[in-house]
């Protein structure tokens, strides 16, 4: 979800690639679920986010819908994003014990946090939210390690691909609002309905699904 915020209110001011140390490592939580609750519609989910999913719970979208996920509109358009729920608003995949039962196939934002991504020209660049994490005493942490993701370089090209592709059907709905429902639909219909082959490489499906 795109934000327009004044770093100098949110971050240390500075700005990281994959390969630098940042504090940012909460070791493991120690019970602490703090960030999986009270996030309302704003852990947007993006193609990738419900592959892992689906392949993870042996499911697919739909299924996911019906008491995982729900429909919002996020920068015009309308996306899926992790549900909350409970006098907590609880992520609805914290088991009793306030850990995450999904934690090795969790969405990009639940890896990325409490970092942020600042876009750029070309690319983007990682912050630290020094407001977001309550822990005390995090302990620095490179962030390819903290993200522990198999094929780095791949998915952030898939993430600058999936946010230019969002930014052009923004676009659209902002000087036609009538289509908003229309884009959104065919928007979900080609990346999130349509099933993938689990067993195969999501990366050369979803470059296919953007024709």
């Amino acid at each position: 979800m795109e934000r327009y915020i004044d770093m100098d209110q949110v971050s240390d001011g500075r700005l990281y690639t994959a390969n630098d140390l940042v504090k940012a490592d909460c070791r493991g939580c120690r019970g602490c679920s703090a960030c999986c609750e009270g996030m309302g519609s704003s852990i947007v989910l993006d193609p990738l986010d419900v592959f892992w999913l689906c392949r993870g719970q042996h499911t697919g979208f739909d299924a996911l819908l019906s008491d995982r996920i729900e429909l919002n509109i996020a920068d015009r358009l309308i996306l899926p994003n992790l549900r909350m729920e409970g006098e907590r608003e609880a992520c609805t995949y914290l088991d009793s014990a306030g850990r995450c039962s999904i934690h090795s196939f969790r969405p990009g934002m639940c890896r990325l946090f409490p970092l942020g991504r600042f876009y750029e020209e070309q690319g983007f660049r990682y912050f630290l939210q020094v407001h977001e994490c309550p822990k005390p005493d995090k302990g620095k942490i490179k962030i390819r390690k903290w993200l522990d993701l198999p094929d780095l370089k791949r998915y952030e090209q898939f993430v600058c691909g999936w946010h230019d592709y969002l930014k052009e059907q923004k676009k659209k709905v902002e000087a036609d609002p009538e289509q908003i429902k229309p884009v959104s639909m065919e928007l979900l219909r080609r990346f999130y309905i349509m099933p993938y082959d689990l067993d195969g490489d999501f990366y050369e499906q979803f470059y296919e699904r953007m024709g």
